[in-house]
């Protein structure tokens, strides 16, 4: 075989390994792979909307929010609830003039997915310093895309791509960090019935009857009462009188007694 076929067959067995890096480190005994998954510090956000039940019709309702605009919610599923009361209320259950809280709690926990991967084998071919063939010890070969800064240990010393050598020994790892946000939302939906409507203001039927006026039927009863004059209280008294006449006689004998003493 010419070296340029050999180099030709190399570089398809780096391709086709390369293209294949993904499954083969996922499904070789010889690839040992262990995930971490740190969380951080979670944080917590409350939102609250409040709105009145405008229209129930079948799953669709219509509620006015603070703002006054009006949001539709099409086909509210059956498993929906609402706590009015102590009471679960389902869609059916709403009527207008309902007044509706929806609590939403959104908790929002950042992560860091810790993944570390390690290899032992013997380099069949290397193309430095992007990717390796490495000859693992069930006698199968595997293509690895080396990364940046990958440093291998050979004899128990380390070295980078540009070092390794066919039929070198060599045992790698690699450790990669992930970082994602994991979003939770808890939705809790409660109500409050509406005001109890007023009480009706009922007219008064007032009815005047004049003496007279009124022509009544034959068959009807006619009770007739004689109308007396209500007698007005008595508080005049002569006692008053008798009294004045009594201090003017007792007067009228002091001064003929006076005018006796004096003649």
């Amino acid at each position: 075989m010419s070296r340029r076929s050999k180099t030709n067959r190399v570089s398809l067995l780096l391709a086709f390994g390369i293209g294949c890096l993904i499954l083969n480190a996922s499904v070789s005994g010889q690839v040992q792979t262990q995930t971490f998954t740190t969380a951080g510090q979670p944080t917590t956000e409350v939102t609250v909307d409040r709105g009145t039940v405008v229209l129930v019709d079948g799953n669709d309702l219509v509620v006015k929010r603070e703002d006054g605009h009006l949001v539709h919610f099409s086909n509210v599923p059956e498993s929906a609830r609402v706590t009015v009361d102590g009471q679960e209320l389902g869609i059916h259950d709403l009527k207008p003039g309902m007044t509706l809280e929806r609590t939403i709690t959104t908790t929002t926990t950042p992560q860091t997915i810790t993944t570390v991967s390690h290899v032992t084998g013997t380099v069949w071919s290397v193309n430095p310093p992007g990717s390796v063939i490495l000859t693992l010890e069930d006698g199968t070969n595997q293509a690895f895309k080396i990364p940046e800064g990958q440093k291998f240990n050979i004899d128990g010393q380390m070295t980078d791509a540009w070092g390794l050598k066919q039929g070198m020994k060599v045992s790698a790892t690699k450790v990669t960090e992930v970082p994602e946000t994991v979003v939770d939302q808890e939705k809790a939906v409660t109500g409050t019935m509406p005001p109890p409507d007023p009480p009706a203001d009922l007219p008064f039927l007032v009815m005047v009857v004049f003496p007279g006026d009124v022509a009544f039927p034959d068959h009807a009863p006619v009770v007739s009462a004689a109308i007396t004059p209500a007698a007005l209280p008595k508080t005049a008294s002569q006692l008053p009188l008798i009294g004045m006449i009594g201090v003017l006689a007792l007067l009228s004998g002091l001064a003929l007694r006076t005018v006796r003493v004096r003649g």
